[in-house]
């Protein structure tokens, strides 16, 4: 082992260095590289270092040149300082100049106000007398007092000063009284009067306090009249059914002119954004009348009882004591619904007259975003705190609660008292129903809030999905009467019945017919569903034409509930449709279709030419079919009847798919299928508005195979070329048919490559 060692070092040193002698020689090969990239660019290099070289006598012209405007800038910059400093001695001087001529001004304003004030209130100048006060509080008393410290007559100064100030309670104690005075008076000069001089004396708030608890009482008598006047009103006048939504308009309406003839008063004298002050005072007077109003309006109406009513029969549902409590006439709350809607409009406008006024009135007058943002929210919770939001969310919460019972009582009598008019395909539930749903949903929109108006048509989803589709639903479960088939007959004893009583159900001929009615009702639903999701919306963005982008995704989301209530539809329909093909197409499509194997496929040229003569099975079918159909086609709507074609349709194919499938044929027997599937084909097509391509694509691709001449013709049907037919039928599928030709030999269908 230890004589093995030094070969194996020797090998591993050796390995190293190769690898090492690698290295180098790559290295090498770089450094060749670079330098001959080098002495490539030799001339170039050179161009460049002469082309530099010239260019040094033009630099060193620059750097002198250079040098001189750093000189030149340097002597200006000096200059400037100086300047700058005279003027900044100037500037200091001048602000000096324009305070001792403030103070100069104030001190000669200051005596005369202090001799010119007391004159006034002597001679009961009150508007003088305040303009004098208005003069020396717009003074900056700080500087009087330091004026007064550095001059020789401070006893004078401060004895203006102390005039002024006594001025000032004095004539705020008489502009006051006065104003009271006038109040108690009626004097309205005298109150204009004086409210304009409570500015001049610094009263802003207090001002505008008095002046609005003045207008209060204006307010609060008018409409106290109002109210009696309401209450008056006798139940024969036509107006008696909203009679206290046309007091609230009345209350609102006296607000609104009060603040618009007031505010331009405001903002002259006390200056703009102060309008809210006035709101807030006035906001009292319009809560204390709302709540009024109110108090009186569920009392004469027997809101809290009919509500209380309501409740219980809204939560009892179906249950067994639902037959104890007295039901509401829907009729009876029409009126009622009707005046709460335009109660909570008519106050939603108010609210919405007054933010806009304060709103405008913030933007002239409060520049600072800040400080109007506080206006904003002062707004807010003015009108969050205030009775009237309280009154106008229990209208909006009883209006919820009695349009609820409404639709669900409305839609239930319409079903109650569904009619057939003769020569309709629709009984009389659809279009009452629908109007009920649009007329509850057009009533939200006007009580102008968005989350009722979305409350409102989630109620319409629920009503339309639970209750309406269920009753359809449970008809079509009744299913669909077998038998002798002859609806038009049926059709014509069922209107003959209506008109003379209710349906009974052991009728045959009426039952079938109200299977049908139920599946036109449903088709016709969908129609009103699309209709009303369209018409809602448009009226919506009328009535509310300022949605954000938020609001808009809520009612779009509350509107998508409409969609749910179209599928539901849609299931109700096919589950019809199921019920006819067990019924109605099953039991006679099966034996029209079972005839083909009657019918022996293996043809002569003699047979085959007796047979195209008559083609007694394709034409008996058609025959059969039309007949089917046609005692359909006039009672069903046009989107029912292209449904119960195509169940048809579906039938027939695949149960001769399956007959074809149990025959066997030879050449010619294969082109006598071919004509009488195109032949059927062409039939249905005819009949219906829908293509049936898709239906007859796997019977159609059948009808080719088993027509082939030859079984290598199949290539040019099958693969991946021009020519070549999407199919419908596996490989497999396509083999097992090709075996119901008795001319083709298995072993040649077993090697296609297909």
């Amino acid at each position: 082992m230890s004589s093995s060692n030094p070969s194996t070092n020797y090998a591993e040193l050796q390995r190293k260095y190769l690898q090492e002698l690698k290295h180098l020689e790559e290295e090498e090969e770089r450094l060749v590289d670079n330098l001959n990239n080098l002495f490539n660019q030799k001339t170039f290099l050179e161009d460049k270092v002469k082309g530099v070289s010239k260019l040094i006598p033009t630099l060193k012209v620059i750097k002198h040149e250079a040098q001189d405007l750093v000189n030149t800038i340097n002597d200006i910059s000096d200059s400037s300082e100086k300047i700058s400093g005279k003027i900044r001695s100037l500037d200091v001087a001048k602000n000096r100049v324009d305070e001792c001529q403030l103070r100069v001004n104030d001190l000669i304003d200051l005596d005369i106000c202090s001799q010119g004030v007391q004159a006034a209130i002597l001679d009961s100048d009150y508007e003088k007398g305040a303009a004098h006060v208005h003069r020396f509080l717009s003074m900056d008393q700080s500087v009087l007092t330091k004026t007064a410290t550095d001059m020789d007559n401070v006893s004078n100064i401060m004895k203006s000063v102390r005039t002024l100030q006594d001025a000032s309670s004095q004539l705020r104690a008489i502009v006051e009284h006065k104003f009271n005075e006038a109040v108690n008076n009626e004097d309205l000069t005298s109150i204009e009067r004086f409210f304009k001089i409570f500015p001049l004396l610094g009263m802003h708030e207090e001002g505008i306090k008095e002046f609005c608890t003045y207008l209060r009482t204006k307010i609060a008598s008018v409409a106290e009249k109002n109210l009696k006047t309401a209450m008056g009103i006798p139940q024969s006048d036509k107006r008696y059914g909203v009679i206290y939504a046309d007091t609230l308009v009345l209350l609102f309406e006296g607000l609104a002119r009060v603040i618009d003839t007031h505010q331009p008063l405001i903002e002259t004298y006390y200056g703009p954004g102060r309008l809210l002050s006035a709101i807030k005072v006035l906001q009292k007077e319009c809560d204390v009348q709302m709540k009024r109003v109110y108090a009186d309006w569920a009392k004469v109406r027997q809101i809290n009882k009919k509500i209380q009513v309501v409740n219980e029969i809204l939560r009892m549902g179906s249950s067994s004591s639902f037959g104890k409590i007295e039901k509401i006439d829907p009729k009876d709350l029409d009126i009622l619904i009707g005046e709460i809607t335009l109660m909570h409009y008519r106050t939603e406008l108010y609210i919405k007259f007054v933010q806009r006024k304060v709103m405008a009135d913030a933007d002239v007058g409060i520049p600072n975003q800040e400080d109007k943002e506080k206006i904003i929210k002062s707004l807010e919770n003015v009108i969050k705190d205030s009775d009237i939001s309280q009154c106008k969310h229990e209208l909006l919460s009883h209006y919820l609660r009695l349009e609820q019972y409404y639709m669900d009582e409305s839609i239930a009598k319409a079903v109650a008292m569904d009619t057939l008019e003769p020569s309709q395909q629709t009984s009389s539930m659809v279009d009452d129903t629908f109007f009920i749903v649009r007329k509850c949903i057009r009533r939200s929109i006007s009580t102008g809030s968005l989350d009722g108006i979305c409350a409102i048509i989630n109620n319409a989803c629920r009503a339309l999905e639970s209750d309406y589709c269920e009753v359809l639903k449970g008809r079509l479960r009744q299913g669909y009467p077998s038998g002798y088939l002859d609806l038009t007959q049926a059709y014509n004893v069922l209107q003959t019945s209506i008109q003379h009583g209710r349906l009974q159900s052991g009728d045959t001929e009426q039952s079938r017919t109200a299977f049908i009615t139920a599946l036109n009702n449903s088709d016709s639903s969908i129609e009103y569903v699309d209709a009303l999701c369209d018409h809602v919306m448009k009226e919506i963005e009328q009535a509310l034409p300022k949605m954000n982008s938020r609001d808009r995704g809520k009612l779009e989301s509350c509107l998508s509930g409409l969609s749910s209530v179209t599928a539901n539809l849609k299931d109700i329909i096919d589950y019809g449709m199921q019920q006819l093909r067990n019924a109605a197409v099953k039991p006679r499509v099966h034996p029209w279709v079972d005839a083909f194997l009657n019918v022996s496929h293996h043809f002569t040229e003699e047979e085959l030419s007796a047979y195209e003569a008559g083609e007694p099975f394709v034409q008996t079918l058609i025959m059969n079919l039309e007949t089917l159909l046609s005692s359909f086609k006039d009672i069903l709507t046009p989107s029912n009847f292209d449904a119960f074609t195509q169940v048809l349709t579906s039938e027939v194919t695949q149960r001769l798919e399956k007959i074809v499938m149990k025959s066997t044929f030879n050449r010619l027997g294969g082109l006598v299928l071919d004509k009488e599937v195109r032949s059927l084909a062409g039939y249905i097509t005819a009949t219906t508005s829908w293509s049936v391509r898709d239906k007859f694509a796997r019977l159609t691709q059948i009808a080719t195979v088993l027509n082939l001449e030859q079984l290598n013709e199949i290539y040019d049907y099958w693969g991946n070329h021009d020519g070549a037919l999407t199919w419908r039928l596996t490989p497999t599928e396509l083999k097992s048919v090709m075996q119901l030709r008795t001319d083709f030999k298995s072993d040649e269908i077993k090697r296609l490559k297909l």
